[in-house]
């Protein structure tokens, strides 16, 4: 490695004791180890930092996804959404289906790869998400918090059409969707199709606009199927009742 492509390393790394001490170290044996050790640590806790901010919490990896349990479900399409082009295009994404066929497992996979491929990512419910700028009590702290969540590369919101909201729920989610329309990706899960959309903003005027603004630039993924939890469920309940065999312990 030659030494401009060093030093624009250890420049890049702000290493400033260094780069003051350059002519002596730059054909030093060491120099290329203790560059690559500290570009090495610091994408980990990068990481660690971006993990812990985005609130994914658990999930199941991809590779232990059911894709034969939905009756309908892309698999292509979510395999090429992994690849994360749709947030350098400032793109979004929207997964419908009904509840527990694996919505909410692929919007955390989506969002774990972001992170590992070192963009910003924040994951909420939209009750939490709208719960929280509605109980803000003042315009500075709402615009502060509207800033929090136009900011992340890729903003996961869950969960839309479990609740039902208010005009200003709706009014919210609307301003902070402008806010990241063609500029940061956003990504929904919802069990609702859009032309049901009013029954979960009940006679707000914005509804309309801010479906446009979430499908214009965006990918739907559609799947049907039924419960996998409940599926599990009632597995698990199959197991309990079953007769022990004999000499089992």
């Amino acid at each position: 490695m030659n030494l401009e492509t060093l030093r624009d390393r250890a420049t890049a790394l702000r290493l400033h004791g260094l780069l003051a001490h350059w002519p002596e170290v730059a054909t030093a044996e060491w120099l290329p180890s203790l560059l690559q050790w500290e570009e090495a640590e610091r994408g980990r806790r990068s990481l660690e930092r971006r993990l812990a901010s985005a609130h994914i919490g658990r999930f199941k990896p991809l590779a232990d996804f059911d894709w034969t349990w939905p009756s309908r479900c892309d698999r292509a399409s979510v395999e090429t959404l992994m690849a994360l082009e749709f947030i350098a295009e400032a793109a979004n994404i929207v997964l419908v289906g009904p509840n527990g066929v694996g919505k909410s497992t692929l919007a955390r996979n989506i969002a774990h790869q972001a992170l590992i491929q070192g963009h910003t990512v924040r994951f909420t419910t939209a009750g939490e998400l709208l719960g929280e700028l509605a109980a803000l009590d003042s315009d500075t702290a709402l615009r502060r918090r509207l800033r929090h969540y136009a900011s992340p590369d890729l903003l996961v919101i869950d969960e839309i059409g479990y609740l039902s909201y208010s005009n200003r729920h709706a009014d919210l989610l609307f301003e902070l969707v402008s806010r990241r329309y063609e500029a940061k990706s956003t990504l929904v899960t919802t069990n609702k199709p859009f032309a049901e959309w009013a029954t979960v903003f009940p006679n707000a005027a914005c509804v309309v606009s801010l479906v446009d603004r979430l499908v214009h630039h965006a990918e739907v993924v559609v799947i049907e199927g039924d419960s996998y939890r409940l599926k599990e469920a009632k597995e698990r309940a199959e197991q309990r009742g079953r007769p022990r065999r004999k000499g089992a312990p």
